[in-house]
């Protein structure tokens, strides 16, 4: 193979989109291919500006979803003529490129959280995400489709009614060596940093999407594990303030703390002991890998990858979307004693090991070798 371009708004180590893009560039070129990037700073967008408010994240995210579909998918297009000989894989957005990753479905995303109709309707671009992704599952835009587990592979097909590129699932990956259980200074330090007593049950949630991810059940699920502090990753000043408030009306301030947007979830999850995950829906939840990979159990809702991962009492529970049920399932891990801690994180770390980066992109080699074969063809 002599050469793979990635399409993403952005390419850099982290979580989300530009984590997996830049995950799979580094096995890619571990493995001896050429690997090239075209992304939102490459078509002659900057991402990377501050915002205050929700509002102000909302729209700028809003505006480059548009630019780097519309703008964005021209300029691409002109990367991609200049190299004929590539297999480009696209990450969201761009209507270009050989094999598109399936890294969520918005209508799927909209229908979970309940008002469907009105969540497509008062926001415009829900409305033209909607219509560019019909255009690109049921058209000709793209030569395969890859979805991250096999419920979203069904729920292409239940959404769009036919998906016209052949559908190949394969999981995002973890880095095992990055995500890795800490050593108990780190995490004594890092809850200091926080103010974070240092024996107590922290459960973390990490997310940018407070509302879809369901921080306001996790909040509420306080109020029944009460020997559990909430640690809360993500999130704008405007957004936090407004679950501060929900924590406030809710008895549970003193143990909710907000660590604001990181850049690095790893100290964050070595800190914690359980990572709650109440999301409404996932494509696949690459937090839960993560976390699982750091040795640290998970509390989540059937959502994306996790029913694959989550042995349900072994390594963490699969628990309904109520703060209730999240509520139990905090509670029970808060009375483990320190000896069955230490086993729920190894089998927590052991389900991480059995998903590396390594293995996902000999997938996605042969997945490109396929469509290399194809062009020979002539097909």
């Amino acid at each position: 193979m002599t050469r793979i371009v990635q399409i993403a708004p952005s390419i850099e180590p982290g979580s989300g989109v530009a984590g997996v893009a830049a995950a799979l560039e580094r096995e890619f070129r571990a493995a001896g291919v050429t690997v090239e990037g075209f992304t939102a700073a490459d078509a002659g967008r900057t991402l990377d500006r501050p915002h205050r408010t929700a509002l102000g994240l909302h729209l700028a995210r809003a505006g480059n979803v548009i630019w780097f579909s519309t703008v964005g998918t021209r300029r691409a297009k002109r990367f991609l003529a200049e190299r004929p000989d590539a297999v480009s894989i696209t990450h969201n957005d761009v209507m270009a490129g050989d094999v598109y990753v399936n890294h969520g479905l918005l209508q799927a995303a909209m229908r979970a959280r309940g008002n469907y109709a009105w969540r497509m309707v008062r926001n415009p671009v829900h409305l033209f995400t909607a219509v560019r992704d019909r255009i690109r599952y049921r058209g000709r835009t793209h030569r395969a489709v890859v979805a991250l587990t096999g419920e979203e592979a069904g729920l292409l097909t239940e959404v769009y009614g036919r998906v016209r590129p052949p559908v190949t699932v394969i999981p995002n990956g973890v880095d095992t060596e990055r995500f890795s259980p800490g050593d108990r200074s780190e995490r004594t330090a890092v809850r200091q940093e926080l103010g974070i007593a240092g024996e107590t049950t922290v459960a973390v949630f990490i997310g940018h999407e407070f509302e879809r991810k369901g921080l306001h059940l996790a909040i509420d699920a306080l109020r029944m594990a009460r020997g559990v502090v909430l640690l809360v990753v993500g999130g704008t000043p405007d957004m936090i303030r407004r679950a501060a408030g929900q924590a406030r009306r809710g008895g549970v301030a003193g143990r909710v703390v907000f660590a604001g947007e990181r850049s690095d979830p790893v100290p964050m999850l070595r800190a914690s002991d359980v990572l709650v995950l109440p999301s409404a829906y996932e494509a696949n939840a690459l937090v839960v890998l993560e976390a699982l990979a750091c040795g640290v159990p998970v509390v989540s809702t059937r959502v994306g990858f996790a029913p694959d991962l989550v042995a349900d009492g072994e390594n963490g529970f699969l628990a309904e979307r109520t703060s209730e049920s999240i509520g139990a399932r905090l509670s029970e891990l808060d009375a483990l004693d320190e000896a069955e801690r230490d086993r729920w994180r190894a089998r927590a770390r052991s389900t991480g090991e059995q998903h590396s980066w390594r293995e996902v992109a000999a997938r996605y080699l042969e997945l490109a070798r396929s469509i290399e074969r194809e062009r020979t063809s002539g097909s």
